[in-house]
């Protein structure tokens, strides 16, 4: 009974060991299988997508077995302007918005827009580090920017205009970021999410809107004629990721996810618009839609004319911080 009790307690001494080595096993798996939903400002079939798309399909090749990234869809899960709360509140884990989508939430975001340098020479000034600590003081992580430098601001007319003076009384479509723009030059600025830009149009409710030139012409197909040139300030989105969601992945995962996202996969991204904005120019020419083209002075007038507003508004709005990030954003 003595030897038959020894080799039942070496039984289970074993057992249990091999218990606690299959109980972590199932821990490491599960921390291995980590997701995140994600909730994007357009829909997954919009043009400007195919950087959300490019995002997410790096992210989950490049962490493979560690993190997931579920894109759950764009403005039929949550509506645009509130899914950067959705986040915050964690009904969703993660958005890619844009910046001036959440203004209300964290002044200072639409800053990102307001410049002409490239995503590599914004990172060297820190302005990425600054915008976390900003936004974790809101119950956000800014985890960084989808950047589209390479894309600019157009005003999109139904009719003809001779300079910027014929914007004055005109009903423009806006998001907030690019409002002072309008304002500025004298328009009435309506801000409307991009899915509500062709019923608008279509109702005569406005006389045009701005957006980055993207694919999609086709659908405005004899209710925009004219594109004012040149554009204003950079495109980018911003990832925001709920702290708590972002706080369950370890902490060296985390480490190594900004790290690729921010200095590797950002500044490829960056590079890449070239044949998005080839396609896009050749959608708005077969679209029938013509150039307005400001040169010389008039350009150098407008360029300066709508940076300045838009920084005036930003820096009343967030006078902490946005003289500090528009040393950061403008030479």
């Amino acid at each position: 009974m003595r030897k038959l009790g020894k080799h039942w307690m070496r039984s289970f001494t074993a057992l249990a060991a091999a218990g606690l080595l299959l109980t972590s096993g199932l821990a490491s798996t599960a921390m291995a299988e980590a997701s995140l939903n994600v909730v994007t400002m357009t829909p997954k079939k919009a043009s400007i997508a195919i950087a959300f798309k490019r995002f997410i399909d790096a992210i989950n090749q490049e962490f493979k077995g560690e993190l997931k990234l579920r894109w759950r869809g764009g403005p039929e899960v949550v509506p645009p302007f509130k899914q950067p709360d959705a986040v915050r509140n964690g009904s969703m884990d993660m958005t890619i918005t844009s910046p001036s989508y959440y203004s209300g939430l964290v002044a200072s975001a639409s800053a990102t827009n307001l410049s002409f340098k490239t995503y590599n020479e914004i990172k060297q000034t820190g302005y990425y580090d600054r915008m976390t600590e900003i936004h974790a003081e809101k119950g956000l992580v800014f985890l960084g920017e989808i950047p589209a430098t390479a894309i600019q601001f157009h005003i999109m007319l139904r009719d003809k205009i001779d300079g910027i003076e014929g914007i004055s009384g005109k009903k423009i479509r806006v998001f907030p970021t690019v409002l002072p723009m309008v304002k500025a030059m004298g328009g009435s600025p309506l801000v409307l999410p991009m899915g509500e830009i062709y019923t608008a149009m279509e109702r005569g409710m406005i006389d045009g809107f701005v957006q980055g030139k993207t694919y999609g012409a086709k659908r405005f197909q004899g209710m925009v004629h004219y594109i004012l040139k040149p554009g204003a300030y950079r495109a980018g989105f911003h990832v925001l990721v709920n702290p708590a969601a972002w706080n369950k992945l370890s902490p060296g995962l985390r480490g190594r996810v900004l790290d690729y996202f921010r200095n590797t996969l950002a500044p490829q991204i960056d590079s890449e618009w070239t044949d998005f904005l080839a396609k896009a120019d050749d959608e708005i020419t077969a679209a029938g839609v013509k150039d307005i083209t400001l040169t010389g002075a008039d350009a150098d007038h407008f360029r300066k004319l709508v940076l300045d507003a838009a920084w005036a508004t930003l820096n009343s709005k967030a006078p902490d911080v946005g003289p500090e990030l528009q040393a950061m954003l403008v030479d």
